[in-house]
C-alpha cells in the first residue's frame, strides 16, 4: 500500500476567532482541503477582569470541539495549535487549556507577541513587493495589535529580515468593551485614535520609520478582520468573498473614506451589510480607529490587504520541519 498522505493542520485560537486550516504539502507549498472560522470573543470582559468568562469559555471549547472532529475527520498527521493575547494574560487560562484539552484532546500552546509576528510576517510573505526595501506589516486582533518593522532589500534566503516587533495591548475586542461600540459618538471614535497613536510612538522612536516613509522606502501589509471587513466594504462586495479581497490594495484615501462610512452607519446598518454581520458590526469601529491611527502616524499611501496570517504561518513552519 501506498504511504499514507501527509496532512497538517494550524489552528489559531485569537481572541475574538478561533481559525483552522487543513492542508496537505503541494509542489507550491500546501493546498487548503479544510477550513473552519467562528468568532467566539475568548476575550470578552477580560479588560475589566483579567479571566476569561464561563461564557466565553464554553463558547471557545465548542468551537474547538468542531476543529477537532475535522482533524479526526481528515486524519491530521501534524498539527500545531497557537493560542495568542487572551490567553496571555488571563489568570484563569490554565485551568482553560487544561479543560480544552479534556475535553477535545486538542493541546493549546500560547505563544508570545513575538512569536504571533513572526507567524503573521510568515503567512503573508508572498505579497510583499520585493522592490520597496522595508515594510510594516500590521495585524489588528481582538485584545492586541502586533506590527512587525522588516528590510526585505537584504533578504537571505528570499526571507524579510525582521527588524523590531511590538505588541500594542489594544484590539477590537478590548477597545470595544472599554470604548463601546453600537453607537460610537465622533469624540469617543477621536479618543480611541488618540489612545492608539500615544502607544505607537515609542515604535516610530526606536526604529524611524517616517524617515524611511519620506523616502517612499515603505510598504504597509495589512492582516486582520478589520483590515479584510474595510476593504470588502469598499469594494462593496454583495457578500464577503477571500478570492477578491486577498491580495487587493486600498489608498489611504479609500481607507479613510470607508472608515468614515461606517462611522456614520448605524448599528442596525452595519449589522445589515453582508460582510459585517452581527458577528462584526459592534468591532468594526474600533478597528477602524486603530486602523486610523496607525495611518495617521505612518502616511505610507497605500495599505496592502492579506486575508492570511497566523494559520499559513503555521503551515510554512510545518512544511519547514518535515
Amino acid at each position: 500500500m501506498p504511504p499514507r498522505p501527509e496532512i497538517y493542520a494550524a489552528l489559531d485560537l485569537g481572541t475574538n476567532n478561533c481559525r483552522l486550516l487543513v492542508a496537505r504539502p503541494s509542489p507550491r507549498g500546501f493546498r487548503v482541503i479544510d477550513a473552519f472560522s467562528r468568532i467566539v470573543r475568548l476575550g470578552e470582559g477580560l479588560t475589566t477582569s483579567d479571566r476569561l468568562s464561563e461564557a466565553a469559555m464554553a463558547r471557545t471549547i465548542d468551537a474547538l470541539g468542531v476543529c477537532a472532529e475535522k482533524m479526526r475527520h481528515r486524519r491530521v498527521t501534524r498539527g500545531r495549535y497557537v493560542a495568542t493575547e487572551a490567553c496571555r494574560r488571563a489568570v484563569n487560562c490554565a485551568a482553560f487549556m487544561e479543560r480544552v484539552y479534556g475535553t477535545t484532546g486538542l493541546p493549546l500552546e500560547i505563544i508570545s507577541s513575538e512569536e504571533e509576528a513572526r507567524l503573521v510576517v510568515a503567512g503573508c510573505a508572498q505579497l510583499l513587493d520585493p522592490r520597496i526595501p522595508y515594510a510594516l506589516v500590521i495585524d489588528i486582533g481582538g485584545g492586541s495589535t502586533e506590527l512587525a518593522w522588516l528590510e526585505i532589500a537584504r533578504r537571505a534566503a528570499n526571507r524579510p529580515r525582521l527588524i523590531g516587533t511590538v505588541s500594542i495591548p489594544h484590539g477590537v475586542v478590548t477597545m470595544t468593551d472599554r470604548y463601546g461600540g453600537r453607537n460610537v459618538r465622533p469624540e469617543t471614535y477621536g479618543a480611541m485614535v488618540a489612545e492608539m497613536r500615544a502607544a505607537l510612538l515609542p515604535f516610530e522612536a526606536t526604529y524611524g520609520i517616517a524617515a524611511e516613509i519620506a523616502r517612499g522606502a515603505v510598504q504597509m501589509l495589512g492582516s486582520s478582520g478589520t483590515v479584510t471587513t474595510v476593504a470588502a466594504v469598499h469594494l462593496g462586495l454583495p457578500r464577503y468573498n477571500r478570492a477578491v479581497v486577498d491580495g487587493v490594495t486600498m489608498s489611504f484615501a479609500d481607507v479613510a473614506r470607508t472608515s468614515r462610512r461606517l462611522a456614520e452607519m448605524s448599528y442596525e446598518e452595519r449589522e445589515a451589510n453582508p460582510c459585517m454581520g452581527p458577528d462584526r458590526a459592534d468591532l468594526v469601529l474600533s478597528g477602524c480607529a486603530i486602523l486610523e491611527a496607525i495611518c495617521e502616524l505612518w502616511p505610507v499611501g497605500s495599505l496592502r490587504v492579506a486575508d492570511r496570517g497566523i494559520r499559513e504561518g503555521v503551515l510554512m513552519g510545518l512544511l519547514e520541519t518535515r
